[in-house]
């Protein structure tokens, strides 16, 4: 299963729709990473499948830096907390 390109493919939509129902900007990097895999394995890419393990998580760590760097907070933004949860 891990050789097949559309298991991969199909993992990569599904887990981008979990990002648009729930935007935690964590889907969408494995997603990345998922899909790069699958269009690899579309391609030709013939390695074992730790290595293609390896691949993804590479990949979805490297895109999910870029959409942190790219959606994540601004110079600038700071939250600022007024009120702690503990003090009655």
């Amino acid at each position: 299963m891990l050789e097949t390109w559309w298991g991969w493919l199909a993992g990569a939509a599904v887990l981008a729709i979990l990002e648009i129902l729930a935007p935690v900007q964590v889907f969408f990097g494995v997603a990345v990473g998922a899909a790069a895999v699958g269009i690899a394995l579309w391609l030709g890419l013939a390695v074992a499948w730790p290595w293609l393990l390896v691949i993804w998580g590479l990949v979805a760590g490297l895109s999910w830096l870029v959409l942190r760097r790219a959606l994540g907070v601004r110079k600038g933004q700071v939250r600022i907390w007024d009120d702690d949860i503990n003090e009655g």
